[in-house]
């Protein structure tokens, strides 16, 4: 029994399901094999409506699989800006991390989801937090991203929410030497003018 009725419900974005199953006593935070719980299971589907039912009758947005993601990582991660918000409502850890040692903030900023990025800073989420590659959010939009608008904007962001434009990477290379060094003229302005070195 890898996956339980819940966790297919949740995949399926069958929310009436859902409540049906919990009215039944199926267990909300249930894993399958992977340690995933359905509302988890709902996030990997970007499922807003089973997500939504689930969050409402208390599903745990923290709870991590065998990976260490969690809804709330997992939804920050992946820019599924919906699913995200309600975790935040509803106990979200900003604490937490995942498998890299990096918040939701570290990966949202990487692959480019603005309003993502916007959200978590706006939560709270620490912007200079330092994952085990010894990266911060910044410095990954900046090796990560592609230099384009969308990793510009969020550089923006991330400076204007006072990340700390100095702090290197494991090798001592700050964020503007990256930027200069990947020609991403744009985001080295930035940089600059935010007292980068």
């Amino acid at each position: 029994m890898s996956k339980t009725h819940l966790h297919n419900a949740a995949e399926k974005n069958e929310a009436a399901l859902i409540t049906r199953l919990l009215a039944d006593g199926a267990e909300i935070d249930t894993r399958d094999s992977s340690g995933a719980t359905a509302l988890l299971s709902a996030t990997h589907a970007n499922a807003v409506d089973a997500a939504r039912v689930l969050i409402e009758a208390g599903a745990d947005v923290n709870a991590k699989d065998k990976i260490n993601d969690s809804p709330y990582l997992y939804a920050g991660a992946r820019g599924h800006l919906e699913i995200l918000k309600m975790t935040l409502a509803h106990g979200a850890d900003l604490k937490s991390t995942n498998r890299y040692g990096g918040t939701a903030l570290i990966p949202a900023s990487e692959r480019g989801h603005v309003e993502t990025v916007k959200t978590l800073i706006e939560a709270g989420v620490d912007v200079d937090h330092v994952n085990n590659l010894h990266w911060t959010a910044l410095l990954e939009a900046i090796i990560l991203g592609d230099g384009g608008s969308r990793h510009r904007q969020i550089v923006e962001l991330l400076v204007k929410a006072g990340a700390n434009v100095n702090l290197a990477d494991g090798n001592g290379v700050t964020p503007l030497q990256h930027a200069r060094s990947a020609g991403y003229r744009d985001i080295e302005k930035i940089l600059a003018a935010a007292g980068g070195r």
